[in-house]
C-alpha cells in the first residue's frame, strides 16, 4: 500500500502543477484518489493525509483550523458543482436532485423515504420544531452551549406559543451530563432537542442514552447533528431519535447551502408538514374542485421540502459521500479523532494558564477543542491567530468568551503545533 501511495504522490503532484486541468481529473471519478475504502490507513501517516491535502484548494499559506464553521470543498466537489449546473443550463433539464436522498439515505444508514432535502441545519430546526404537536406550558429540554441555528427557533416557538425552555450545563462526562436531563424531566416535558456535538466546545453528547431514555417516558427527540454527519460514523436507525438535521457543508465537505432531515417513518404523521410544494402531497391536489383541495401529504420526508433545489448543489453533495467513501469513513473518523487528541494534549501539556471546557473523556470528545488561555481575552488572541494566518474560532455564545479549534483530514499536527507555539509566545 506505502508504495501505491508513493507513486500516487508522484503522480498527483504533478498534475497540480497542470493547473486547471487537474480540476476535471480530480471530478472524474476521483482519478488521482486512491481507493483505500477496504484499507486500514495509520492515524499518523502524515505523508498519506499529506497527500489527502492536495485534494483541496486551500490556501497553503493559511492554516484553517475552523472547520467547524466551514468544511472546505475538494476539488472533486467543485467540479461536480459546476458540472451539475451545466447539466441543467446546456439542456434545460428539471429535476434529478432528488436522488441525492438515496445517497444521504445509504450514507447515514436509513431509508430514502425518511430523508428530506434542506438548505442548512437551521431551516432543518424550524421544520422540526414548528412540527412538533406542542402548546402552551409544553415543556422542552434543551443546554446552555446551543448554537444559534438550534436556539432560536424554540426561542421563537416560546415567544409565540408560550412553551417553556429547561436548559442544562453538560458536565465533564456523560453519566453526569444524562443525570442533568434526567433532573430536568417532568409530566410536562413533551421534547428533548438538544445538539449530538455542541458548537461551542465539541462535546459528544450521549446521544443513544438520551434517545432512550425520552422513548422510556413518551418524550420527542429532536437532534441537531450539525456536526455529526461526517465527523461520526452515523447509524440514525440505530440511534433511534425521532428527527435528525444535518448539513453537507460542515464535516461532509460538501457545498454550501446543502443540508438534510432525517423523520423516522413512524414519526412522519406525528410531525407535521407546514412548508411544503411540489412534491410534498400524494399529487392529488386540485383547484378546480368545490372547494380546492389537497388530500393526502407524500408519504415520505419529501413532505418537508418542494419545489425547485439546486441541481449543481446536490451533485456536489454526491461528489462529496463519494470523495469520503473512497476514503473511507472509519479511515476518516480515525484521523479526525487523532488529531482531536493531539490537540487536546498538546493544550493540556500548557499548563495551568489553558483552561480547557471539552471533555477529556474518551466517550465524549471528538476533533473540536474549547479552550480559554487565562488573562487573555478570546477576541484578543482571535486577532493574533489571524494575524499570524491561522484561523480559529472565537465563541462569545452565551458568555462563554473562549476558543475554539476543529481539525479535519486536510490538517496534520505540523499545523497544530504552530497553533500551540503561537500560544507559548503569547502566555
Amino acid at each position: 500500500m506505502k508504495s501505491t501511495r508513493k507513486n500516487f504522490i508522484k503522480t498527483g503532484f504533478t498534475a497540480l502543477m497542470a493547473g486547471s486541468v487537474v480540476n476535471e481529473l480530480l471530478a472524474n471519478n476521483n482519478t488521482f484518489l486512491p481507493n483505500t475504502s477496504s484499507t486500514e490507513i495509520a492515524n499518523n501517516d502524515e505523508y498519506y493525509w499529506k497527500t489527502i491535502r492536495q485534494h483541496f484548494p486551500l490556501n497553503p499559506d493559511l492554516i484553517y483550523l475552523n472547520n467547524g464553521t466551514m468544511g472546505p470543498s475538494p476539488y472533486p466537489v467543485i467540479e461536480a458543482v459546476k458540472k451539475g449546473m451545466m447539466e441543467g443550463d446546456v439542456n434545460g433539464g428539471y429535476g434529478g436532485w432528488e436522488n441525492t436522498a438515496i445517497k444521504l439515505a445509504k450514507f447515514v444508514n436509513v431509508n430514502e423515504d425518511e430523508i428530506g432535502l434542506t438548505h442548512n441545519v437551521t431551516e432543518g430546526i424550524n421544520i422540526a420544531c414548528w412540527g412538533l404537536p406542542l402548546k402552551k406550558g409544553d415543556e422542552v429540554i434543551m443546554n446552555t452551549h446551543e448554537h444559534v441555528g438550534n436556539a432560536l427557533p424554540w426561542l421563537n416557538r416560546q415567544k409565540v406559543h408560550g412553551i417553556v425552555i429547561k436548559t442544562f450545563t453538560p458536565s465533564l462526562t456523560a453519566a453526569e451530563t444524562l443525570k442533568s436531563i434526567e433532573a430536568l424531566i417532568t409530566k410536562k416535558t413533551k421534547a428533548i432537542a438538544v445538539p449530538h456535538i455542541p458548537c461551542t466546545q465539541g462535546q459528544i453528547l450521549p446521544v443513544p442514552e438520551i434517545v432512550k431514555l425520552a422513548k422510556s417516558k413518551n418524550i420527542f427527540s429532536i437532534i441537531d447533528g450539525a456536526h455529526g454527519a461526517g465527523m461520526l460514523p452515523l447509524s440514525l436507525h440505530e440511534l433511534g431519535c425521532d428527527v435528525y438535521v444535518s448539513c453537507c457543508h460542515k464535516w461532509m465537505l460538501g457545498p454550501k447551502g446543502t443540508g438534510f432531515i432525517y423523520v423516522r417513518k413512524e414519526f412522519q404523521d406525528t410531525l407535521q408538514a407546514y412548508f411544503v410544494g411540489a412534491g410534498g402531497d400524494d399529487n392529488k391536489w386540485n383547484m378546480m374542485s368545490n372547494p380546492p383541495k389537497m388530500e393526502n401529504y407524500a408519504p415520505s420526508a419529501h413532505r418537508y421540502y418542494g419545489g425547485t433545489q439546486s441541481l449543481g448543489l446536490y451533485k456536489g453533495v454526491d461528489a462529496a459521500i463519494d470523495f469520503i467513501e473512497t476514503i473511507g469513513k472509519q479511515n476518516i473518523y480515525n484521523r479526525i479523532n487523532y488529531l482531536g487528541k493531539y490537540t487536546q494534549d498538546a493544550l493540556i501539556n500548557l499548563g495551568d494558564r489553558i483552561e480547557i471546557i471539552t471533555p477529556t473523556e474518551q466517550q465524549s470528545r471528538c476533533a473540536i477543542n474549547g479552550f480559554k488561555i487565562k488573562g487573555i481575552e478570546s477576541a484578543k488572541f482571535y486577532q493574533i491567530a489571524a494575524e499570524n494566518k491561522i484561523r480559529i474560532r472565537q465563541v462569545p455564545e452565551n458568555g462563554l468568551n473562549s476558543l475554539r479549534v476543529s481539525t479535519h483530514i486536510y490538517n496534520n499536527t505540523i499545523e497544530i503545533d504552530k497553533l500551540i507555539d503561537l500560544i507559548k509566545k503569547s502566555l
